[in-house]
């Protein structure tokens, strides 16, 4: 069946969009505009490729017209998007005999048989979808080459080649437009971003010949370094050859530009060498785009046949557009939309080179970007020893608590059976820039055994070399080739421009000295959220914090403390000298004291041991503090209510940090937060104990200073009664991790077991814990900010759960009025770049969701 169809020739005029015949169609008219020699192409819609899918054909002898009679012709795909892939292209269309016979004469019998013998083998694996092995047997270059390959088509199919290029162009366009509707490309593409109902264009050029009697041959240019950005003429160039020959065959084809490891094409062809720069230049600086373009030269004579955005990795994508910036291109506004956010990870730690081969052992949750290799261990202390020996190691955990903390600054990365986004393992991680993959659950671990079984069968073992892959959740055997992290100076410059135009402000988590010269480091605006607890898990710390949970009176607690007082207000003073007078908030003590204490029966010995108590004693008061749901239960500002001396040596602490720490440089306003508030009354028991505090030290000290009071916001109530609470607090800081567990009663350390079939069934649109639920918690945030500033118009709203760093959320918190958002201190590029992108959309009066 044929149907009526406009024949839409490519020229400067017609009617073309990206969004009705892809991205290569709108590309080559661009190319045609530059007056770049484009040979004769016919671009088909969408809709035309959609209805040669359904069997609707199109007038093949229109097709053909724009051509001549005699045209070698190619077809290749115009997706709306080049990432979304497609059918591949199909080349010298319309040989037949007869017009192998021409050739013969014209290019040399050789070439012709290359040609023909190249569109044979193509067509029939990619349109007659038959076996490519039926030419394993087939020497290209012998004599009978195109023979056999003809003979072994008809044997195969009981009929002769098809010799009519009516007949054989509308077969190749049936066949790419029925393979891109098929459902495994169609889901190849869904994972790539693309949605179910995505188009395809189709392009039909004219061919330039690469193979000939004279100088002929292909090959591909483009001007910067794919994994640098770097100014480099990059790309290769094969005599006698078509397409991407050149790229395939590296051995047999030539550098561009002249070098001294083998022959160049500037040194062979200086001219044609020349205009290719010239035309690869213009475009660059005409389609404002660093391009990579496809060219053919036919005795001489260059044609352009493609022209395609450079591939580049995230190092060299932040250079080309700073590059394209700084040469007035494009606008530095422009050039800071240009960058995925998220792609800034890759500067920021070492990667998997992409053209290494990964051996895949299983996948989990990408917790914490980057990737390290290391032989596997199973503890914090075998971690802390390989550290000692300096061997690189990976910590197997199925799960990790706060003891394993110093394995972890051990490891070069860690892997968990257990967990998502925001668990122990890879808050921490995100936290000191560790690779991590968690939730790997596919692999069996039998820890007492010290062996893991991978979904394959195959079985590692305690210092069997692994590498943990945290950009893309993958466990990987062995030790890939890496690229390493690259903050250079087109970093720098893209983080400048941001910080000139973002409106929101960006701080970062930091709970140790070393955290916080991290987050200096990466231009954070202070300290949003600082986790005193960390801070309780050093040997020496812990054994008296244990002496204190195991004090019987008010008094005995306070004099355990008081050896921790030094220890709390050095951590303090450290901190603040190192922001230099910078915001930093503080967290007063949040978790449960179980999680101090052993939870075997040897760490209870050993306990009893060191606290001169009977085992039974130990055993007894353990199980006492044991709670069923411990993460609800008696934490946060329940603890520092009912045991007020921990908050009352920590406000001391604070306090006596600022006076020491603002005689040595900038005046410090410390921020002190009180943690799981579900009450107004909380916060004003809390800040009737702290401003005492405050008294003393200063009479104490004979020294004023300011501080000022919050509350973290992490149960629903606490959000719903923000009126309530705000008259009593200097800012809310809302902590996205608890308050999305709270919100969804669910637990986010066991929430990756099912989470990713709640997502692919379409239960919820995203893991929660992963991207902020702007619907559902995002709601509650707003009635909190709403009621929170009714109450007190100068309140300091903000955001420091793990979410404060996606773009996501820092789109929401602009529009929803916060001062700013705090994260990881890796997080801090990210977060800085996304917040800089939408102030510039809403200056373009673009909508931000």
């Amino acid at each position: 069946m044929q149907h009526d169809q406009e024949i839409t020739v490519i020229t400067p005029t017609a009617n073309l969009a990206t969004e009705t015949h892809g991205g290569r169609a709108k590309c080559l008219q661009r190319l045609v505009r530059l007056d770049l020699p484009v040979p004769k192409t016919v671009a088909l819609s969408f809709d035309e490729v959609h209805s040669i899918a359904a069997g609707d054909m199109p007038d093949m002898v229109a097709m053909l017209a724009p051509f001549g009679e005699d045209a070698l012709l190619c077809v290749r795909p115009s997706s709306e998007d080049p990432d979304w892939g497609g059918p591949g292209a199909i080349l010298n269309i319309g040989m037949n005999d007869a017009r192998f016979v021409d050739l013969c004469e014209t290019l040399g019998r050789e070439a012709a048989s290359s040609i023909y013998l190249r569109f044979v083998q193509s067509y029939a694996t990619h349109v007659a979808r038959l076996d490519p092995d039926m030419f394993d047997h087939i020497l290209p270059d012998s004599a009978d080459a195109l023979s056999e390959a003809l003979r072994a088509y008809e044997d195969e199919t009981e009929e002769e080649f098809p010799q009519d290029p009516a007949v054989q162009l509308a077969e190749v366009l049936r066949s790419m437009a029925r393979a891109w509707e098929g459902t495994t490309a169609r889901l190849l593409r869904q994972a790539k971003g693309a949605p179910a109902d995505a188009g395809l264009g189709l392009v039909v050029q004219e061919m330039a010949h690469g193979l000939g009697l004279g100088e002929c041959g292909s090959g591909v240019i483009q001007l910067v370094n794919s994994k640098t950005g770097e100014t480099q003429i990059t790309g290769r160039y094969m005599c006698q050859s078509q397409g991407r020959d050149a790229l395939l065959n590296r051995s047999e084809s030539m550098f561009l530009e002249e070098d001294g490891r083998g022959p160049s094409l500037q040194s062979v062809l200086p001219e044609p060498f020349e205009q290719l720069l010239e035309h690869t230049r213009l475009m660059r600086a005409r389609l404002r785009e660093e391009m990579q373009a496809e060219f053919t030269i036919e005795n001489g004579r260059v044609h352009i046949l493609d022209g395609v955005r450079v591939a580049r990795s995230a190092r060299a994508a932040v250079r080309i557009a700073v590059s394209l910036a700084e040469d007035g291109i494009i606008p530095r506004e422009e050039a800071l939309t240009r960058i995925d956010p998220r792609a800034i990870n890759e500067l920021l730690h070492r990667q998997v080179d992409p053209a290494a081969p990964r051996d895949t052992l299983a996948t989990g949750i990408a917790a914490s970007p980057g990737a390290a290799s290391g032989r596997i261990v199973f503890s914090a202390d075998e971690a802390q020893a390989s550290a000692a020996r300096g061997e690189a190691c990976i910590l197997v955990r199925r799960e990790t608590n706060p003891e394993d903390i110093r394995g972890m600054h051990a490891a070069a990365a860690v892997l968990t059976e257990r967990g998502g986004m925001t668990s122990h393992a890879a808050v921490i991680a995100r936290g000191i820039g560790l690779p991590c993959v968690v939730g790997a659950s596919d692999i069996k671990f039998h820890l007492r055994k010290k062996q893991l079984i991978a979904p394959d069968g195959r079985e590692l073992h305690a210092g069997d070399m692994v590498t943990i892959d945290g950009s893309n959740g993958e466990v990987l055997w062995g030790e890939p080739m890496m690229l390493e992290a690259a903050q250079d100076d087109a970093f720098r410059s893209l983080m400048s421009w941001a910080d000139a135009v973002r409106d929101i402000g960006v701080r970062a988590n930091a709970d140790t000295p070393a955290d916080a010269q991290t987050a200096k480091n990466f231009a954070a605006e202070g300290i949003g959220l600082c986790r005193t607890e960390h801070m309780f898990f050093e040997a020496d710390r812990l054994t008296v914090m244990r002496e204190m949970i195991f004090a019987d009176t008010s008094q005995d607690r306070e004099a355990a403390l008081d050896r921790l007082l030094p220890m709390q207000r050095a951590d303090f003073a450290e901190l603040f000298r190192i922001m230099q007078g910078k915001p930093v908030c503080i967290r007063l003590f949040d978790p449960p004291l179980h999680e101090f204490l052993p939870s075997d029966r040897t760490g209870h010995r050993e306990l009893a041991e060191a606290l001169d108590l009977p085992l039974s004693d130990v055993t007894r008061r353990v199980e006492a503090l044991g709670e069923y749901n411990p993460m609800l239960g008696m934490r946060g500002v329940r603890l520092g209510i009912t045991v007020p001396e921990i908050y009352d040596m920590q406000a001391r602490a604070i306090f006596e940090a600022t006076i020491e720490a603002s005689q040595d440089g900038d005046p410090v306003v410390p921020e002190i937060m009180i943690p799981l508030v579900s009450a107004k009354r909380e916060v004003e028991l809390v800040k009737t104990r702290v401003d005492a505090v405050a008294v003393a030290v200063r009479n104490e000290k004979g020294q004023d200073f300011d501080y000022r009071l919050g509350v973290m916001v992490e149960t629903p109530r606490a959000a719903l009664k923000a009126g309530e609470i705000a008259p009593h607090a200097a800012f809310l800081s809302f902590g996205t991790n608890d308050l999305t567990q709270m919100t969804y009663g669910l637990s986010r350390d066991d929430a990756g077991r099912f989470m990713s079939a709640y997502v692919q069934q379409g239960v919820f649109p995203e893991d929660p814990f992963h991207e902020l639920d702007t619907e559902g918690v995002g709601e509650l945030l707003q009635i909190g900010a709403e009621r929170g500033r009714a109450a007190r118009e100068d309140l300091v709203l903000s955001i420091c759960g793990e979410h404060g760093g996606s773009p996501e959320s820092i789109a929401f918190s602009r529009a929803a009025g916060f001062d700013y958002v705090s994260c990881s201190p890796f997080r801090v590029p990210v977060a800085r770049l996304a917040a800089a992108q939408f102030a510039v959309l809403d200056r373009l009066g673009c909508r931000v969701e």
